[in-house]
């Protein structure tokens, strides 16, 4: 579908969710595990503007984190987002 970037680290469970909502939604993504991976860490950082996991980016959109993401989603904004990232993509 989109342009879908998330940043996760492997334990989290914010990040696994953030994940299952967005294969329910049928969007496909890049992930990039920052777990042990400080040069990604500061990558997402300066990207996003937050120190936690999930960051979820769809195109060049910065949704936020798994709440962000789900609170998108109840509003009927998710799926637009996600048709309009991959006409533009």
């Amino acid at each position: 579908m989109a342009d879908i970037t998330i940043y996760t680290k492997s334990y989290c469970p914010y990040c696994r969710a953030a994940k299952a909502l967005l294969r329910e939604q049928g969007a496909r993504f890049k992930e990039i595990e920052i777990s042990d991976e400080e040069a990604l860490r500061r990558e997402m950082i300066a990207r996003s503007g937050r120190h936690t996991v999930p960051q979820i980016f769809i195109g060049r959109r910065h949704v936020g984190g798994h709440d962000d993401l789900v609170a998108l989603h109840r509003r009927g904004g998710l799926k637009p987002l996600l048709l309009q990232a991959q006409a533009a993509g």
